[in-house]
């Protein structure tokens, strides 16, 4: 399955309620799941961010579905992007080359 990062910051509304994020990233787990995806891992952060997850989806679709449900509840922004494996990268590298 296609594997997704995405890197999350807090809101305003997401740090008053920094004590929830355990819950909150459980319910995370249960909205992928409801979607087909699963949560690889997710990890807090110091730096630019606040978060880091790692996500399987079957497409592109369940990716961007799952993070806008995450977004509506106005804890968290994200930026989200596909990442590819050895063998992904390898496929793509044959096609580019012919």
């Amino acid at each position: 399955m296609p594997i997704f990062i995405s890197l999350l910051n807090w809101t305003d509304q997401g740090i008053r309620a920094y004590e929830t994020t355990i819950e909150r990233s459980e319910a995370f787990t249960s909205t992928l799941e409801g979607l087909g995806a699963r949560l690889v891992a997710l990890y807090w952060t110091e730096g630019p961010y606040d978060l880091v997850s790692v996500i399987e989806a079957p497409d592109d679709k369940t990716a961007v579905a799952a993070m806008l449900r995450t977004a509506e509840l106005g804890n968290v922004r994200s930026t989200t992007f596909r990442a590819f494996d050895r063998e992904e990268i390898a496929e793509v590298i044959a096609k580019a080359t012919g």
